[in-house]
């Protein structure tokens, strides 16, 4: 008889809810075939060297998974890079980077001056269809993604914005990075989210905003070079079809925070 108690419960609670949140990222990075096959040979690799006892073959297959999980690591890096940022980026985890910089907010606070700049440019752009991919960096660092790009270490000015992104320009295809109420960089390469169920819609820029969105807390804008359109991804979640006063509020709002 086996002796099943609360321990046991848990534990298998707690391997379902990895399993499940493993299956979402590989869902949402479409390697999800390759997960059912890795789980398929678990199952049976567990059948034969626990249950039916076969030595030999037991013994094979656990040199395969003992070599796989190193395979498994270097094929899925990203994958698992993203799981530990997810568990790090979780509200609770948040909740302590924040009390620790919520003195440093205190006393510089969010300029409006640099808010509007953005805003404005954005608006303006939106009208004439130019399109634009603006990041603002919070509180994880994208130093990665400024490398990829030209430095510039400027004040944030609306026809500085809008002359970046004009459409002779030769960094108006990258991002621009936002850093500590300064333009950091432009021309910047941001990683492009694989989720399936981003409407069609949406273009690479798009594409791009939610990327950065999902691997970091930054705020991507988004101004669409067909429509003209403004969006915002966030958390790896759009904000579609922004007016100029719902833009301003996501940023003061979520700046703050």
């Amino acid at each position: 008889m086996f002796d099943f108690g609360i321990k046991d419960i848990v534990d298998i609670l707690f391997v379902a809810l990895i399993l499940y949140y493993i299956y979402r990222l590989m869902k949402e990075s479409r390697s999800l075939n390759v997960f059912i096959g890795i789980m398929v040979f678990t199952l049976t690799w567990l059948f034969v060297s626990r249950i039916l006892e076969m030595r030999l073959l037991g013994s094979i297959m656990d040199k395969l998974v003992s070599v796989g999980v190193i395979a498994l690591i270097i094929l899925f890096q990203e994958e698992i890079r993203k799981f530990f940022y997810n568990l790090g980026a979780h509200q609770r985890m948040q909740t302590l980077v924040k009390f620790f910089k919520s003195s440093e907010k205190k006393n510089s606070g969010v300029d409006r001056e640099a808010i509007m700049p953005i805003v404005l440019s954005c608006m303006n752009m939106g009208r004439h269809k130019v399109g634009a991919l603006i990041v603002i960096e919070r509180s994880q660092p994208l130093n990665h993604i400024v490398e990829t790009g030209d430095v510039l270490d400027a004040n944030i000015n609306q026809r500085l914005i809008e002359n970046i992104f004009f459409k002779n320009s030769p960094l108006h295809d990258g991002a621009m990075v936002i850093s500590d109420m300064r333009i950091r960089a432009a021309g910047c390469i941001l990683p492009v989210s694989h989720t399936v169920d981003i409407p069609k819609e949406l273009g690479l820029r798009h594409r791009a905003a939610l990327g950065i969105s999902q691997e970091s807390d930054a705020i991507a804008v988004v101004v669409s070079e067909e429509t003209g359109r403004i969006s915002v991804a966030m958390n790896g979640e759009f904000s579609l079809r922004l007016s100029a006063e719902q833009l301003e509020s996501i940023l003061t709002h979520e700046m703050h925070s």
